[in-house]
């Protein structure tokens, strides 16, 4: 990083909105090479102009002009990009599975469609049931990772004896990306973490301290996507705290909460149906549906939080999904 970049991200860090030193941002992640990041701030370019009240300044127009180009220019190499990438994996236009292939196109902007109730932030893959949660009784792992609560609370409270040293805020600002806060909750510890699986790996330093969780999640359906899952983490909400409504990122997998600890006062709503959880009883659900969880209790609730493939996509399905993430991540490094 340049010294005159250093100094942009004074000027971001003191004002996330400054258009100017966002393009400034934008074209020097650009001529750097990181085109991803270069998009991420042009885009943010064009969100605080909208955010603008009245009229934008005309010393401002060729900036936003500016950005418009750089977003056109980054998706027409990052669309090249994918293509090359899945043909060389074996996936060329024609061979793919329909519902992988409007994915892309939906992805790539070739497509629009409407997603109903499932409202992904960054992959939609078409066709899949339109679901709130998924109920226990039809999937026939959830009794084995029920009959592990036990195991799993044990490890747990051996480690909260310990206080809790591991756990960090599940909002965690990067510096690398524009700065977008979600209702005070980034680098806030109420709603905090322990991951034992992170970017789809165990973290080597807790796995020896967690060998009967690892186990019993290890022998499910889990989505090895490059760096984005799995993920296996212990979910701690404060007393007081809540999460406000959100989506995530993609309906290609479901989230899977196992409650461990859950005083009275704690809730969960996904779309407009609320459920309570209960310790030791499975609770799945597609996160690209809108959701909300609370805790008006004045005590810690902790979850087990893990994810698995959507039953409804088959084996061939899994592995484009997964090459086009391995891609995607490739991108730019």
């Amino acid at each position: 990083m340049t010294a005159d970049e250093a100094e942009i991200d004074q000027r971001l860090a003191a004002d996330p909105r400054d258009i100017e030193a966002l393009a400034a941002k934008a074209d020097a992640r650009h001529a750097a090479g990181d085109d991803r990041a270069a998009a991420a701030f042009y885009k943010a370019v064009l969100s605080a102009a909208a955010a603008v009240g009245g009229p934008l300044p005309m010393s401002l127009k060729p900036i936003v002009e500016r950005a418009q180009r750089g977003i056109a220019a980054a998706e027409v190499l990052f669309e090249g990009y994918l293509e090359r990438s899945l043909a060389a994996a074996g996936l060329t236009p024609g061979t793919r599975p329909p519902r992988f292939q409007e994915s892309l196109d939906l992805l790539t902007g070739r497509r629009s469609g409407t997603m109903q109730l499932q409202q992904p932030s960054a992959y939609y893959y078409p066709g899949l049931p339109q679901r709130r949660y998924y109920e226990r009784s039809e999937l026939p792992w959830a009794a084995q990772i029920e009959a592990a609560t036990s195991v799993i609370r044990g490890e747990l409270d051996a480690w909260l004896a310990r206080g809790t040293e591991g756990f960090t805020p599940y909002l965690v600002n990067d510096p690398g990306r524009p700065r977008r806060d979600f209702h005070g909750l980034l680098d806030n510890p109420a709603w905090s973490t322990l991951y034992i699986w992170e970017k789809g790996a165990p973290v080597v330093n807790l796995a020896p301290h967690f060998p009967g969780t690892l186990a019993a999640v290890e022998k499910l359906a889990l989505p090895h996507i490059t760096v984005r899952a799995p993920s296996v983490l212990f979910s701690r909400l404060g007393p007081g705290a809540r999460i406000p409504p959100h989506h995530g990122m993609l309906n290609a997998r479901l989230i899977c909460h196992l409650p461990l600890i859950v005083p009275e006062g704690c809730g969960f709503r996904v779309g407009g149906e609320t459920r309570k959880w209960e310790v030791g009883k499975l609770l799945v659900f597609d996160d690209t549906v809108e959701h909300e969880a609370w805790n008006n209790s004045d005590e810690d609730r902790i979850i087990l939080i893990f994810d698995v493939w959507r039953p409804e996509l088959d084996a061939t399905e899994r592995r484009a999904v997964t090459a086009l993430f391995e891609a995607i991540d490739a991108y730019g490094r």
